[in-house]
């Protein structure tokens, strides 16, 4: 059998797949459907410090191949969260990834400090890439400077490991990603949604409140390969890729273009199970390209 664990350096992964957040609930939802313990890792649905209602509906609008969202990070707060986690530890021996948000850099570093002081949590992923939250679907990941400034303070407050996710909306992306390497992150996951927008013909209006959503789904598959792609020649830590992975050769593209492990997302709402399906079709994939292990093909695109 071929070797599907994955080296972030602060932490070995059983296998590269890891649901997204955003998309996984809090991983108890997911418990009925599959073993959470055949998961690499697991990113729950990103927090703030009190509880959050999200974005008046309509929340979701299905396009060809994909998915506008405008949730708008709705969520119970951190003190509940914390209940959860603990119930979820003792559930599975997955490594789990706390998703954090903040309405400022202070709220960002406080909920940071929370849950990195968690025994239950391994890693922390920072979320300054969401486009549906207000201030017109501009982010922290859109500014280079702003996400030097947003990591160092999250990383004076936390002992473990933090991934920074990034937003495909940026000008530069590139600039961005080593702004946070710079900063002192651990590891990039990308991208997050692309804004877009949705049209009602009959009411002549925007379909949601906030006018522009996130599109997912393998629409922007070929837009995200490109970017993580771009990324990973330009940093030295791991990248975790994703956007539109539905399959187990996805996986593989992504890690021949430099990722170190990938997240899928929008193939979780079709399909709960979707994990158990892409690892049988990864090791298949693998065995049928005569490819030993993930590290053998990391990073070794030809172009």
């Amino acid at each position: 059998m071929a070797d599907l664990s994955v080296d972030l350096g602060f932490c070995r992964l059983k296998n590269p797949l890891i649901p997204a957040s955003g998309t996984f609930g809090y991983g108890e939802e997911f418990s009925p459907f599959m073993d959470l313990d055949i998961l690499g890792a697991l990113v729950l649905k990103g927090i703030y410090k009190d509880a959050r209602p999200g974005n008046p509906p309509p929340r979701l609008c299905e396009t060809p191949a994909g998915l506008l969202n405008s949730i708008g990070l709705a969520g119970p707060g951190a003190d509940e969260l914390q209940n959860v986690i603990r119930h979820l530890g003792a559930a599975t021996r997955t490594p789990i990834i706390v998703n954090v948000c903040g309405q400022d850099d202070g709220e960002f570093a406080e909920v940071a400090a929370i849950f990195a002081a968690m025994p239950e949590v391994a890693m922390l992923e920072l979320n300054i890439s969401c486009p549906n939250v207000k201030k017109g679907g501009v982010c922290p990941a859109q500014d280079d400077k702003h996400t030097f400034r947003l990591v160092k303070l999250v990383k004076a407050h936390i002992n473990k490991p933090l991934i920074v996710k990034l937003s495909p909306n940026a000008v530069d992306i590139v600039a961005v990603a080593r702004s946070a390497q710079e900063a002192g992150a651990d590891a990039l996951s990308l991208v997050n949604t692309f804004l877009g927008l949705a049209v009602d013909l009959e009411k002549r209006r925007p379909v949601f409140a906030n006018t522009l959503a996130g599109l997912s789904g393998p629409a922007i598959k070929p837009l995200a390969l490109k970017l993580v792609w771009e990324v990973c020649r330009q940093v030295r830590i791991p990248v975790i890729g994703m956007g539109g992975i539905t399959s187990g050769r996805d996986v593989l593209e992504y890690i021949l273009v430099g990722a170190a492990a990938v997240q899928f997302g929008t193939v979780n709402f079709c399909e709960p199970a979707a994990a158990v399906r892409i690892l049988a079709e990864l090791e298949k994939e693998m065995e049928r390209l005569q490819i030993n292990s993930l590290a053998e093909i990391k990073g070794k695109l030809q172009v």
